[in-house]
């Protein structure tokens, strides 16, 4: 009997509404597939109350690349949030990411030259060469002031391992800048989509056919049939039933309120909890990533959530791929088989066992498509 799609996609997060909008634009025919309820994977955003919270936690769109910037254009149009994170260290509050104001706050210091001196005093007392580890590297690069205080709780409730443990290039991502810019993103483009996340894949899928709530491997030869091609962004070692055993992670929960009769609970979408005492990492109030000025009070309710890092365990969702040896080993015997197969195509973070920000993951489908 002949497959009654050219493509299968399971999954219908960026990587595979992505694919689903190239390949239908091509002339193929998708279906596309999950195993949630609903689509947008974890970029999803529902309506509460006429805020659109992000579900499965925070959500920026930025980027460089222009081609990647003028795509998702295509199907929203972008606000001009500014990803400005505040953190909070036993009620004392800084400015994220590293910058002048943060300095100022931290040491008094008023100008570049002095950031810089306070900072190579503190780098000099540890003599750091070459950084075996986060906790040398965040000192190499910040001195011990900011590591203690910004760092190290937030980090190790982060990942669960203490910063010794943890490599040094984790932390080589953080910007650090000696002006007053408390724009985190260094790309030249950002915002969040207008409407929400789930509006514009809804835009990108359109044309495919759609099943939600069914899971892809427990009726692979019955999915498997109806395409000619398959394209899978779920989990590697689930797909090859943990024949190497799991590959390990980091999850996420979430403490999600809405706060009747509070229009601005923290006054910003972002405010990391950096002390190791506070046992969640950071708390999101969703209002203010697409709300701004007058429109903040004239919404009369909030949505925050509070977010938990912890190990995954089977049953959770995967979130932060553990990268250490063990597991880039592990994940290679997958890639092996992954990539001897002719029917399907790996891709996303899952499927790739990468962390990837959301343009790297359009300009991986990009690139996979064609």
């Amino acid at each position: 009997m002949a497959a009654k799609y050219d493509f299968l996609i399971v999954g219908t997060g960026l990587f595979g509404a992505v694919s689903a909008y190239l390949l239908r634009n091509k002339g193929y025919k998708c279906l596309l597939i999950d195993k949630r309820s609903h689509i947008g994977g974890n970029v999803y955003t529902e309506n509460v109350g006429g805020i659109n919270v992000h579900k499965y936690g925070a959500h920026i769109f930025h980027t460089s690349n222009k081609k990647v910037w003028d795509f998702v254009n295509q199907f929203a149009e972008f606000n001009r949030y500014t990803n400005s994170p505040v953190a909070n260290f036993k009620g004392k509050l800084y400015n994220l990411p590293f910058n002048m104001n943060t300095f100022y706050q931290m040491w008094g210091v008023k100008t570049p030259a002095e950031a810089k001196a306070k900072i190579e005093e503190q780098k000099a007392e540890y003599r750091i060469e070459e950084p075996k580890n986060l906790e040398e590297q965040a000192i190499s690069l910040i001195g011990k002031d900011i590591y203690e205080t910004l760092i190290k709780g937030y980090t190790q409730k982060q990942w669960g391992r203490k910063c010794t443990d943890l490599p040094a290039f984790i932390i080589k991502r953080l910007p650090v800048r000696f002006t007053f810019d408390n724009n985190y993103f260094n790309d030249k483009y950002q915002g969040i989509p207008e409407g929400g996340y789930t509006a514009m894949i809804e835009k990108m899928i359109e044309g495919c056919d759609v099943k939600l709530g069914v899971d892809y491997l427990d009726n692979k030869e019955q999915y498997d049939a109806l395409a000619g091609k398959v394209i899978y962004t779920g989990e590697i070692d689930r797909y090859f039933n943990y024949q190497f055993g799991h590959l390990q992670y980091r999850t996420v929960s979430f403490d999600t309120e809405r706060i009747e009769g509070t229009a601005n609970y923290q006054g910003n979408a972002v405010v990391n909890y950096t002390d190791a005492e506070t046992p969640f990492t950071r708390i999101i109030e969703h209002k203010h990533f697409e709300m701004f000025g007058d429109a903040i009070d004239a919404c009369p309710d909030t949505v925050i959530s509070r977010e938990y890092s912890k190990e995954w365990q089977p049953g959770d969702e995967p979130y932060y791929p553990v990268n250490d040896d063990h597991n880039a080993a592990v994940y290679e015997r997958y890639k092996a088989l992954a990539d001897a197969q002719d029917k399907v195509i790996f891709g996303g973070r899952l499927a790739e066992y990468k962390y990837y920000d959301m343009h790297k993951v359009i300009e991986r489908a990009m690139e996979v498509i064609g």
